[in-house]
């Protein structure tokens, strides 16, 4: 019997461990960047908690207004961290990666809420030499479902099927 978390306890317990994991990783850092726009409020909270500069970034620039790209203020020299709420293919991601970069940013890796755990990502991460790292993924959360009978062990193959490849299923 587990004890549900109230929304402002299950945010602040994904904050802590997300700058618990960042310290463990990748030390000392310097900056959080986190990537628009699902990582915004949540990168916000793990940089204010372990005190670092922040700023958010677009995949691509803004279409309009002054067509920033990054926004905020973060030192070229600065060790950052990118933060992401979730990795599918680590497309998004990546793309900040790549221009941060590009910018002459110091990006040590990435960490993230969740992941699928596609091959496809691990391909793309280990390609764009970025390591990265998840809370949570979704292996673990079947066998979590499985174990507390939100998921019954008959929907296991179609969810297998999904896994497989997304884009066609259904």
């Amino acid at each position: 019997n587990r004890k549900t978390l109230s929304y402002p306890a299950l945010r602040n317990f994904v904050k802590l461990e997300l700058c618990r994991v960042i310290l463990e990783k990748f030390g000392d850092v310097d900056a959080i960047a986190g990537v628009a726009t699902g990582a915004i409020a949540q990168g916000a909270l793990v940089a204010e908690e372990m005190e670092l500069s922040y700023a958010y970034c677009r995949p691509e620039p803004k279409a309009h207004g002054l067509k920033r790209q990054l926004e905020g203020k973060v030192d070229k020299d600065a060790k950052i961290v990118v933060l992401e709420d979730l990795i599918s293919t680590g497309g998004s991601s990546l793309k900040v990666v790549e221009y941060l970069r590009a910018e002459g940013y110091n990006v040590m890796g990435m960490a993230a809420i969740f992941t699928y755990g596609f091959q496809v990502a691990e391909d793309n991460f280990k390609d764009a030499d970025c390591e990265y790292l998840t809370l949570g993924n979704y292996s673990s959360m079947i066998e979590e479902a499985v174990s507390s009978g939100y998921v019954k062990e008959e929907d296991l193959a179609k969810l297998a099927e999904w896994r497989e490849n997304p884009a066609t299923w259904g």
